[in-house]
């Protein structure tokens, strides 16, 4: 099948993938009296004494608004929101298919912080999280911390961190077929956007003690010119303060966790790998090396972010359960302990028999990843204090 002209073509006959659906009966006077006015004002005055019953007497406890700037949709790049508009009715539809989680799309026309920031605070109340989606670095990083620090329900790039929770459980499986232990291994990542940063970070809240990060400009060594999610990644990587390009960086590394671009690695880096070497090169649609170049030049576990190959990393693993744990506990934010949670419980759903080098995570048609990933991360927010149900 040509994905992009079937595609296509259908976007046309659906005019749009999501809609929006009557919970309620609407067929005679009482139910317009019901739903509406007079007797809709008594749930308003209730609301008006006690914010928390906006949660329970609408639909903000199950809705997410998917929300972007359109600077960085998919592989297109800075195309504008209305055209990532596509991507984010897809969001949705994802949402509501694999947690039953009501999402709506926004998108906003302006790459200023300040307005992105303001107007999806101001629209907050009506949602019970925010998941920001295609906003290109470092604004992204920006936004983030500071819907953060003024919103009072979750907020979420899953760009960044929905892909590092996946990552994670993948590293998780792959260092167990290759009887590796996650403290000692020597993982090299390839691209230090707003995926590479945050994939950094998880795998180090993981337990990962040794870690290289690399750009287009060689390996980020501290000091060098860089912006301040990445200065804060060269304080705290590469202690060792190792230079040069990502062919040295590989030499003995354990883990390649490629978010860069096509084609940039070579059979004979990965033969500088430590033996049993895990390559994740999930740069779409073209990965960093061929799965089959990689496995032929020696590496032991290959994940893509593609479909058509084994060991599929894709984040739809896991922000439809993330996003349905922490609204049913009402959870006030994503925090670390959940995003670990979350790992750890994608991880867990493959069996020591069903585990090989060709099955370290679970399909994303695998009816028990959302609920286990949803239950994982719910408890996470009640032992760490944020939940409030």
């Amino acid at each position: 099948m040509n994905y992009a002209e079937e595609s296509l073509r259908l976007h046309g006959e659906w005019g749009g993938k999501i809609e929006v659906v009557s919970r309620v009966p609407v067929q005679n006077k009482d139910d317009l009296s019901l739903a509406y006015t007079p007797g809709v004002a008594q749930p308003c005055l209730e609301i008006q004494k006690d914010y928390e019953k906006s949660f329970t007497l609408t639909r903000r406890h199950n809705l997410v608004a998917v929300i972007t700037d359109g600077t960085a949709v998919l592989g297109l790049g800075d195309i504008g929101p209305e055209a990532g508009m596509p991507v984010m009715e897809g969001k949705c539809a994802l949402f509501k298919a694999f947690g039953d989680v009501d999402a709506f799309p926004i998108c906003i026309r302006s790459k200023d912080v300040d307005e992105i920031v303001r107007t999806i605070y101001l629209i907050s109340g009506s949602f019970g999280g925010i998941n920001l989606e295609d906003i290109a670095a470092p604004r992204c990083f920006e936004i983030e911390r500071r819907l953060k620090e003024i919103c009072d329900i979750p907020i979420f790039h899953d760009d960044q961190h929905g892909t590092a929770i996946v990552v994670g459980a993948a590293m998780l499986n792959a260092i167990r077929v290759v009887g590796k232990d996650i403290s000692e291994i020597k993982v090299v990542i390839n691209g230090a956007g707003s995926a590479g940063i945050a994939i950094g970070r998880h795998l180090m809240d993981l337990g990962v003690r040794h870690l290289k990060m690399v750009d287009r400009f060689g390996i980020l060594c501290e000091g060098e010119q860089m912006n301040p999610a990445q200065e804060e990644m060269a304080r705290i990587t590469n202690p060792e303060k190792f230079s040069g390009k990502l062919a040295d960086a590989l030499k003995g590394a354990d883990v390649f966790v490629g978010v860069s671009a096509p084609h940039i690695v070579s059979k004979d880096m990965i033969r500088s790998m430590a033996d049993q070497a895990v390559v994740f090169p999930m740069a779409n649609p073209t990965p960093e090396i061929e799965p089959d170049e990689a496995l032929d030049a020696g590496a032991a576990v290959v994940g893509t972010g593609r479909s058509d190959h084994p060991n599929q990393i894709n984040n739809v693993l896991v922000f439809p359960g993330l996003f349905r744990g922490a609204l049913d506990v009402r959870a006030k934010e994503i925090n670390l302990e959940m995003k670990i949670a979350a790992s750890h419980a994608l991880a867990e759903l493959v069996s020591d028999e069903e585990l090989s080098d060709k099955y370290i995570l679970p399909a994303a048609f695998d009816k028990r990843v959302g609920p286990a990933v949803a239950k994982a991360v719910a408890q996470a927010a009640r032992d760490s204090g944020v939940a409030r149900l």
